[in-house]
């Protein structure tokens, strides 16, 4: 299967210091692999609705959440590039995530089945200096890959504040050049190692 990023832009703000680091890290793959953008806040999704218990779900056909499953569907690596909100991922990225749940139990769909063994990266951009205020972020997606069976190809983290910021930071900068590159083991949960 030919390599398809997904690129999901989870920002409130727009050509902020987490795209700017994803664009930096997407310009290294080869011209032969195929990149799509969904930035969340230009195509929002509705608060997702929790009913496993109370309907059968329904795939989407028309609007964002088709257009954006459709687009998970496809990708072979997905990279959520979501600012660090409150030590996790953006609200709109969280309301991503949980359109997983209905996914999963929609008939005929096989999200799971599609998606394991596919890989799962993450971009973020956060002010505070110490990396390790990004944990959350960090088992979210690392939890949210495992527990679909997919990779988890890490996190490229980067520091910045105001728009621009980011690209003062050298070494994410140069971290971005081979992040892609790397070999992302299939993820697993913390109690398993």
């Amino acid at each position: 299967m030919t390599r398809r990023f997904l690129f999901v832009l989870g920002s409130a703000r727009a050509d902020g210091n987490t795209e700017l680091l994803a664009r930096r890290a997407a310009e290294q793959l080869p011209s032969d692999v195929e990149q799509q953008w969904f930035d969340l806040a230009e195509h929002p999704v509705p608060d997702f609705e929790d009913l496993r218990h109370d309907s059968d779900h329904v795939r989407p056909t028309e609007g964002n959440v088709a257009l954006l499953l459709d687009a998970t569907l496809a990708a072979t690596d997905i990279v959520i590039a979501s600012p660090l909100y409150w030590y996790s991922v953006s609200a709109q990225t969280k309301r991503y995530l949980d359109y997983w749940s209905g996914w999963l139990r929609t008939p005929g769909l096989d999200f799971k089945v599609t998606l394991a063994g596919r890989t799962l990266w993450g971009v973020t951009a956060l002010a505070h200096t110490q990396p390790e205020v990004a944990d959350p972020l960090v088992g979210t997606l690392n939890n949210s890959a495992a527990y679909m069976g997919m990779r988890f190809g890490g996190v490229l983290l980067g520091n910045g504040s105001k728009p621009g910021d980011v690209l003062n930071d050298t070494e994410a900068l140069a971290r971005a050049k081979t992040f892609f590159a790397q070999e992302a083991p299939l993820a697993r949960f913390v109690y398993e190692d």
